[in-house]
């Protein structure tokens, strides 16, 4: 019996040791106003792909320029605007 608890209760001690996922700060905008806002800018065709950076704090956004090439932009989550 012993043996059992143990084996059913692993699972939840290693759920519980890894790292809690990391999100916006408060106060940050909307991911969809912080798009509408690149978008507005009228240099993105489309949106490849967006990826929350956990440790640096920031938007990771890919996309396609109107006249090409791919662009890659950190943006803050607050402002919306590219970071330094």
């Amino acid at each position: 019996m012993m043996r059992l608890m143990t084996a059913l209760s692993l699972p939840g001690l290693l759920l519980a040791a890894q790292p809690a996922f990391a999100a916006p700060p408060a106060g940050a905008k909307p991911l969809s106003e912080i798009v509408k806002m690149l978008e507005d800018g009228g240099k993105v065709a489309y949106v490849t792909e967006i990826e929350w950076d956990d440790r640096g704090g920031y938007w990771e956004v890919d996309y396609m320029q109107t006249e090409g090439g791919k662009v890659e932009v950190k943006l803050d989550p607050v402002s919306g605007q590219p970071k330094r």
